[in-house]
């Protein structure tokens, strides 16, 4: 539905119809770029730069190893990217509890869009039942296509997107085994939390014991858990409370880390 081309490998998917259904995965810029509109969501975005700087408006960029959240019912955009961005991104259901359309159901609505009209520069252009042309934003004609009803956002909490610099963080100790940890945010009443997670040589970091759905996005390093060996651009789920897991590492090893609303 956007203009230009961009490579996405998924590597986690939520549960439908769950308020934190989510989607994690990996985007590349293809030749001659990618570009969408200025536009919003019902839902949040966690953006994090992996290579080249990611834009979300006409003059703001996060560069490289910045971080971002992008808050549901927040405009943002337009977007200039350019060829070989390489970014991590989490999609997750806001906290309005609207939840996320997941890729399986967007792509069947796309399908379905094209019989009636045609995607164009991020837009949906389509003839009305009285012969008159319409447009609207992409990713709203499909949402409203696929629901059923008109969208309706839910209040913005904040104003704008909200961009972080990690190494402007400090590291705290996990425990005395080697671990540490940086929250750069924690957002909305119901506790998403955004961070980062280090693990030094022979160090273990327990996963499993959040409230909420927690993810990892391994950034380098080797690690082992449950007997499996696991490197760079791995991505962990563990849901709430579902017990220790514990992740050792076999060399030094960042994460991104999240844990989505609590509902």
């Amino acid at each position: 539905m956007r203009e230009g081309k961009l490579d996405q490998k998924h590597l986690l998917f939520g549960v439908d119809g769950s308020p934190n259904n989510y989607d994690l995965n990996l985007g590349v810029t293809g030749g001659g770029g990618w570009r969408t509109p200025r536009h919003r969501h019902n839902f949040d975005q966690i953006r994090y730069v992996i290579e080249g700087r990611l834009p979300y408006s006409e003059t703001d960029y996060l560069p490289q190893g910045w971080v971002a959240y992008f808050p549901e019912s927040v405009h943002y955009g337009p977007q200039e990217r350019e060829e070989g961005l390489r970014t991590m991104v989490l999609q997750c259901g806001g906290a309005s509890g609207q939840g996320y359309l997941s890729v399986a159901q967007r792509e069947a609505v796309n399908a379905e869009l094209a019989k009636t009209g045609e995607f164009k520069m991020g837009l949906y252009h389509w003839v009305d039942e009285n012969g008159v042309e319409q447009e609207a934003d992409g990713s709203l004609a499909i949402f409203e296509k696929a629901m059923g009803r008109k969208l309706e956002f839910a209040e913005p909490r904040y104003t704008d997107v909200i961009a972080m610099n990690p190494n402007a963080f400090d590291w705290l100790p996990v425990g005395d085994g080697g671990a540490q940890e940086k929250w750069v945010g924690i957002f909305t009443e119901r506790n998403l939390k955004i961070g980062f997670l280090r693990l030094e040589a022979g160090a273990v970091y327990q996963a499993g014991e959040q409230s909420s759905i927690e993810i990892l996005f391994q950034i380098d390093g080797q690690v082992t858990a449950n007997d499996s060996k696991y490197g760079p651009q791995t991505g962990y789920e563990f849901l709430p409370n579902e017990g220790t897991v514990a992740i050792e590492a076999l060399e030094p090893t960042e994460f991104f880390r999240a844990v989505l609303h609590t509902f």
